[in-house]
C-alpha cells in the first residue's frame, strides 16, 4: 500500500562545507528530520547545490563562471548520493536545481526527481532571470514536463516559473495536482514575487502549490550570498481548505523543514461541487 503523501518543504541555509563529506553528513542530517516527521516526499531548493562550490578553492567559489564548470565535476557524485538516499529511505526527492552543462556546451538550470525505485527525471528552468541570462549565462531548458510519481503526477516550476501561469496550467492540463516551486531569492520583494505567483497557481488550477527557498547569507559565494524566504504549501481558496489558501508556512529565514500530509484526490471533489470552478472556467478567459 502506498505510504501517505507527507510533504516535507526544506527552508535551507547555505553554508560553507569544504567537503563531500560534510554535504552528505549535512544532507543525511536534514533528511532524518524529515523522516522523523513521516516525510514521503521531501523538496529542497532551487540552487541550494551551489554550496557545493566551496569545495573548490576561492578562485571558483568567487567566479561565475568557474563555479558553473567545476561543479560539473560534482554532478555523478550529486545523482548517486539523491538517488542512493531515495531508495534506502523509499523517499521521493525533488532534489532542487543544479546547473547542468549540455552536450552543445550550454548551462541549464535542472531540477532532479529521484524516486525510490531508483530512478530518476527533471525539469529544466524554462524562464530565466535577468541575473541568470545577463550575468551568470545560464539558459532556459526547452520541455514542459510533468514527472510521474507513486503519488501521481507532479509538476515542477523553478522559482521564476511559477509566476508564468501557462507553464503550470500546461502541467496541470497534464494531470498534475501538485506544483513544486523549488526557489532562490535574494530579496523579500523576489521571495514575494514567487509566493504570490505559487498562490495564484494554486488559486487558478485548484491544485496545491509547494515552495521551498535557500535562506540565510553566504557572504564567500558569488552565486548565493544573500538569500530570502520561507517554506510554504498552498492549496485551493474553497471548501475544506484554508480561508487564505496556505495549509502550511515557515518562519521567515529560519533553517528547517515545513511539513503537512497532502490528499491529491481530494481535489477532484473541490473543483467540481466547490464555491466556484477556476480550474473548469479556464477556457472561459480565452473567448474574449
Amino acid at each position: 500500500m502506498t505510504r501517505p503523501l507527507v510533504l516535507a518543504c526544506a527552508q535551507y541555509a547555505i553554508d560553507f562545507l569544504g567537503s563531500w563529506s560534510a554535504f552528505e553528513h549535512k544532507l543525511d542530517r536534514l533528511l532524518a528530520d524529515a523522516l522523523a516527521q513521516d516525510a514521503s516526499f521531501v523538496l529542497l531548493p532551487e540552487y541550494f547545490s551551489m554550496e557545493l562550490a566551496s569545495l573548490f578553492d576561492e578562485t571558483v567559489y568567487r567566479s561565475l563562471s568557474a563555479q558553473l564548470d567545476a561543479m560539473q565535476s560534482l554532478l555523478p557524485d550529486f545523482i548517486a548520493y539523491f538517488s542512493g538516499r531515495a531508495k534506502q529511505h523509499d523517499l521521493h526527492i525533488l532534489a532542487g536545481t543544479i546547473p547542468v552543462r549540455l552536450d552543445d556546451g550550454r548551462f541549464v538550470n535542472r531540477a532532479h526527481l529521484f524516486r525510490p525505485d531508483g530512478s530518476h527525471d527533471w525539469q529544466d528552468k524554462l524562464q530565466m532571470t535577468r541575473f541568470e541570462k545577463e550575468q551568470w549565462h545560464i539558459g532556459a531548458g526547452d520541455t514542459i514536463k510533468v514527472l510521474d510519481t507513486a503519488f501521481g503526477k507532479v509538476g515542477v516550476a523553478v522559482c521564476y516559473d511559477s509566476e508564468f501561469p501557462l507553464i503550470v496550467r500546461r502541467q496541470v492540463e497534464a494531470g498534475a495536482r501538485l506544483i513544486l516551486v523549488p526557489s532562490c531569492t535574494d530579496t523579500e520583494a523576489g521571495f514575494n514575487r514567487v509566493r504570490i505567483g505559487s498562490q495564484a497557481r494554486a488559486l487558478e488550477n485548484q491544485c496545491f502549490v509547494a515552495q521551498s527557498p535557500t535562506i540565510g547569507e553566504a557572504p564567500w559565494s558569488e552565486a548565493v550570498d544573500v538569500n530570502t524566504g520561507r517554506a510554504a504549501i498552498y492549496t485551493p481558496v474553497d471548501y475544506g481548505y484554508p480561508d487564505d489558501g496556505i495549509l502550511v508556512q515557515g518562519e521567515l529565514n529560519r533553517p528547517g523543514w515545513v511539513v503537512a500530509e497532502l490528499d491529491l484526490d481530494a481535489l477532484e471533489t473541490v473543483r467540481v461541487q466547490g464555491q466556484v470552478f477556476n480550474h473548469r472556467d479556464w477556457d472561459g478567459q480565452l473567448a474574449y
